[in-house]
């Protein structure tokens, strides 16, 4: 587990970065196809290279040797609502980790790093989304200390 290395994200990366995405989107897709777009539209709406370009936002990757095996993203601002008291938020984007070195602590270190990063940042608080079905990603956010915020619900018509 030593050898993995966290490092912020730069151009030269993007192509296997947009790898990692689109696996990630994929998975989403695969889970819930009736509710979320393939990769391939996804891909087409949304570039991880906005994100390399925004200074509110960050990417981290994680490194094997040569190769990333996992990556991060998060951005941070001012949450400012009618209802809430405003503060200096962030939240965790994507967060992928490949099969291999998944329950290697790989994606623990790509939270750490952002969490802080954020706290760099001034970031008070820190959300996440995250879909129902994927438990694996609940079980790990909750043992890092996240907690439910709101209940969105929603029902078919």
């Amino acid at each position: 587990m030593s050898s993995i290395q966290i490092r912020a994200a730069n151009l030269s990366d993007l192509e296997v970065l947009n790898t990692l995405m689109y696996q990630l989107h994929q998975f989403h897709h695969d889970e819930q196809p009736e509710h979320i777009k393939t990769a391939e539209e996804i891909e087409q709406e949304k570039s991880i290279a906005r994100y390399l370009d925004n200074p509110e936002c960050l990417v981290y990757v994680a490194i094997d040797g040569d190769n990333i095996v996992g990556f991060i993203t998060g951005q941070f601002c001012e949450l400012i609502s009618p209802i809430s008291k405003p503060i200096t938020m962030g939240s965790v984007d994507e967060l992928y980790v490949l099969a291999k070195y998944r329950h290697m602590s790989v994606a623990t270190l790509l939270m750490d790093k952002l969490q802080n990063m954020f706290d760099d940042f001034g970031v008070k608080r820190v959300f996440v989304e995250v879909w129902h079905f994927n438990q694996a990603a609940i079980t790990f956010y909750k043992k890092n200390g996240f907690s439910h915020h709101i209940h969105w619900l929603c029902k078919d018509l």
